[in-house]
């Protein structure tokens, strides 16, 4: 008859239905056992505080919270790759995952200047978080980066502060010296008079020592004692020259494949971690700064007013050029704009 189901298709009918059912129990199983192992280059030396107390920190954690379903290996600087090569090996889907300066690839995006930090503008941590996840300065870089395949989360959020081999009390005097900077940074103390140079993590310690430059930054005073350039710089300047953003970078397609509750354990973790390990890195700088002056002779010194009003007038004109690389770092910048106005800083 039409339209009639003989007892065989009835069957067949209620097999594949029973089957169907069954699937979601099936197939949850199997994906509660799925193990991901991914590969993670830092930027960071092993020597770095960093290396352990960021990426070793988010490896552990991970691994504990999934049981050891979700693994991270993970290299050092210059073991796969370093600087800006990072970004190229996790968007080709080398290694899965790295962690990176924004400093480092500046032109991927209008407002990566801005999510590195312009010199001279927060002076504070917090702020800088609030202006980053809040305020959206990480969603306006992800915006550009996304269809290029790969996405950036801030890993935590710290002062940038430099380190001399000799003592300076003038504008003059910094004028003598080059210094290992990057990013914005470059052209902060280029505007003070100084001799900015790029040099490799890695290298940083030797290029100070055989005297290729004359002082560096590589974080404030945790990166000075685990990287140990007080032993060959030990004047640390303040005020902070800025704060900045280190980062994770992620492959788009890697992150897309992993099952729902890894990807959602490793998204949730990277936010948690980035308040916790922000102001971990305050107490941190605290002890490693109390540390350097007890027991290493370093010296707190204060750049000169001479110094500080150019490096004022250089973060006006830094900040101006972030805000006119396009719409979205326009959109950026008027957002540091008003919470720098808000707070009182202009």
């Amino acid at each position: 008859m039409p339209g009639s189901i003989s007892k065989t298709n009835r069957r067949s009918i209620l097999k594949g239905a029973l089957a169907a059912a069954a699937a979601p129990a099936l197939i949850g199983p199997a994906l509660a056992q799925q193990k991901v192992n991914w590969k993670v280059q830092a930027h960071w030396p092993k020597a770095s505080g960093s290396f352990n107390d960021s990426l070793g920190a988010l490896a552990k954690e991970l691994a504990a919270r999934t049981d050891g379903r979700f693994t991270l290996e993970t290299f050092g600087a210059g073991e796969i790759a370093k600087d800006r090569e990072i970004y190229n090996v996790v968007r080709r889907g080398v290694v899965q995952m790295g962690t990176i300066s924004p400093a480092y690839i500046l032109g991927e995006a209008q407002a990566m200047g801005l999510l590195y930090g312009v010199p001279g503008t927060l002076r504070e941590p917090w702020e800088m978080m609030h202006f980053t996840k809040n305020l959206g300065a990480e969603k306006l870089v992800n915006d550009e980066l996304r269809p290029k395949g790969v996405m950036i989360f801030a890993e935590k959020a710290y002062p940038t502060e430099v380190v001399l081999k000799r003592k300076i009390s003038s504008a003059a005097e910094l004028g003598s010296l080059k210094i290992r900077s990057t990013g914005a940074m470059l052209e902060y103390f280029a505007a003070a008079g100084a001799s900015p140079q790029q040099v490799a993590g890695p290298e940083i310690y030797q290029a100070i020592s055989t005297g290729v430059v004359d002082g560096a930054h590589w974080g404030a005073a945790v990166g000075a004692l685990s990287m140990k350039f007080w032993e060959v710089a030990p004047f640390h300047m303040k005020p902070a020259l800025g704060i900045t953003n280190d980062a994770w970078i992620i492959n788009v397609a890697a992150l897309d494949k992993l099952p729902p509750d890894l990807k959602l354990q490793l998204l949730s973790l990277i936010e948690e971690r980035y308040f916790l390990r922000s102001v971990e890195y305050q107490h941190q700088e605290a002890m490693a700064l109390a540390t350097g002056r007890a027991k290493m002779n370093v010296e707190v010194v204060q750049f000169p007013d001479d110094v500080l009003a150019k490096f004022a007038e250089a973060s006006k004109t830094i900040l101006q050029k972030e805000t006119a690389k396009g719409e979205l770092a326009g959109k950026g910048g008027a957002a540091l704009s008003k919470l720098m106005s808000d707070l009182g800083y202009a």
